[in-house]
């Protein structure tokens, strides 16, 4: 047996998702299905974490597209001014995506922390590092 199934953390604490299941009539003889599905399309906060990752998107790639695509039809259709000025959307669209990436690299090592930590703590209850 592996680790995990030996260890007597939660399995939420272990990182595995909880399993929801819906209730069986009593002297049923089929097994009780997962209610996964029947309860994602009701449940507000699935709905709210697709509107997050919707978000996400549209704030990481769509809008330094949007930007720097607009950026590059200012200096096609304009003269010298407007060829100045789609330079400088251009260079916000990059400047947007960028920053975008430097704060997705600062989380990442917040992450990388937060389980060091959690590992560290695992050690300290059970005298072995986790695998």
């Amino acid at each position: 047996m592996s680790d995990k199934r030996q260890s007597r953390l939660a399995p939420r604490e272990r990182g595995r998702r909880l399993r929801l299941r819906v209730a069986q009539p009593a002297g049923s003889t089929e097994p009780a299905q997962p209610a996964d599905g029947a309860l994602e399309s009701t449940d507000p906060a699935a709905r709210h974490s697709r509107a997050y990752v919707w978000l996400l998107v549209g704030i990481r790639y769509v809008l330094p597209v949007v930007v720097t695509v607009c950026g590059l039809v200012f200096m096609a259709l304009g003269g010298e001014t407007d060829l100045e000025g789609g330079a400088s959307l251009v260079s916000a669209g990059l400047a947007i995506y960028f920053l975008n990436w430097l704060y997705r690299i600062g989380v990442q090592g917040d992450r990388e922390r937060d389980s060091e930590e959690a590992a560290r703590d695992y050690f300290a209850r059970h005298g072995r590092w986790p695998s």
